[in-house]
């Protein structure tokens, strides 16, 4: 770019005579010559202001910093109120997005707002998708992030299987419209969250296996995360009917566990079934196991009846957080040791803590469902876990 502004002294005389006697010319030292293209000095002023002029143009001021945050904590707050309708009639608002506002997440993209409402509408139809909000913070200039958990059912495969999703949203503010321009997903179960992820569209296939779970009540838990590994829940108390087991995979007590719920009880009442049946040890030596069938949740120790035996007790569980490592076939005694402990050596591999002791979670009857379509899972109760 210099080069264009700088002329040496013989380029210019050159077929030009009578510059160059002016500029051979000894300097009036009461009045400074008007030209003097070949001073250096003059050449360097030209070429600073020159460029100064064509290329150094100011940027706009940033907004002030109390604006910035006006502006970043007020989408804070819409958040929290909007993003809970994202799946509902009503929905979210798209007069916040700007019409070419980004939306990016491992295998899916859109560059305006209309795609962005045309995929929350796909997933509507052809999911029956549950939205949960679990916090909003800025993290950064003009930078909103969210945490959330997805869970679907995909209603074209008989089998309804279900897909959970859990993770971060990155959502760019722009500081002129102060409106959404981007959205970037991030999940947790994979490592590359780039467009197009073949890992993110390898963990949608896996989610589709099928799983025969039975349209029994369960203890109610909120998915807090999923991993590649396992989920963390965070349970409900609920009411169970025990009694002592011989092995994680044993049956050993079944009977006298379910009879309660048949009627062998104070008042012969016959209480509904629910799933899952658990199997409890409370150290990894399995020195005490007990077998436990939950009670149905509208249950508490004040309205049931009292067992008919000694041997049957009830116990409020208190709840608390719990991660779980899922899987089918047939629940060995071998198979669900060895997914004891891949799951405590997944969580103390992220940071967390697991509790001594485990729980298997049989949902199924193995006399009527076959092996492959089991669902049963392991769990662990953590201390201390918090989202980030």
């Amino acid at each position: 770019m210099a080069t264009a502004f700088f002329f040496s002294h013989q380029h210019l005389c050159r077929g030009n005579p009578g510059l160059c006697s002016f500029l051979r010319r000894p300097a009036n030292p009461t009045k400074p010559p008007t030209l003097l293209l070949s001073s250096s000095t003059t050449k360097k002023k030209y070429w600073l202001a020159k460029s100064s002029t064509v290329e150094q143009r100011p940027p706009p001021p940033p907004p002030p910093k109390d604006e910035e945050e006006t502006t970043v904590m007020g989408l804070v707050d819409f958040l929290y109120e909007d993003l809970p309708h994202l799946f509902d009639d009503r929905g979210i608002d798209p007069t916040m997005y700007d019409d070419g506002v980004v939306f990016r997440d491992p295998i899916t993209k859109h560059d305006s707002i209309a795609g962005y409402l045309f995929n929350i509408r796909l997933l509507k139809k052809l999911f029956r998708p549950e939205f949960q909000l679990h916090s909003v913070r800025q993290t950064g200039p003009y930078e909103i992030t969210t945490r959330w958990t997805m869970v679907m059912k995909f209603v074209l495969l008989p089998w309804n299987p279900e897909l959970i999703f859990t993770g971060i949203s990155i959502m760019g503010v722009n500081p002129q419209t102060k409106k959404f321009c981007s959205h970037m997903d991030r999940w947790d179960s994979i490592e590359n969250n780039e467009y197009f992820s073949l890992e993110g569209f390898l963990d949608v296939l896996k989610q589709l296996r099928i799983y025969k779970t039975p349209d029994l009540e369960t203890p109610k838990y909120q998915i807090l995360k999923r991993t590649a590994t396992y989920e963390v829940r965070k349970y409900e108390p609920f009411v169970i009917a025990e009694t002592k087991g011989d092995k994680l995979s044993g049956s050993l007590g079944f009977n006298e566990v379910a009879g309660y719920i048949f009627g062998k009880n104070s008042t012969e009442e016959k209480i509904p079934m629910t799933t899952p049946v658990f199997t409890q040890v409370l150290d990894d030596d399995q020195s005490e196991v007990s077998i436990q069938i939950v009670l149905p949740m509208n249950k508490d120790l004040s309205n049931l009846p009292a067992p008919s035996t000694d041997a049957v007790r009830l116990r409020k569980v208190e709840g608390g957080t719990a991660a779980a490592i899922k899987f089918s076939g047939k629940p060995t005694e071998e198979l669900v040791c060895s997914k004891e402990k891949e799951l405590r050596s997944a969580l103390i591999k992220s940071g967390l803590q697991p509790k001594e002791g485990c729980l298997l979670a049989r949902y199924n009857d193995p006399g009527r469902t076959m092996s492959f379509l089991m669902r049963s899972e392991v769990l662990i109760w953590l201390d201390d876990f918090t989202l980030e």
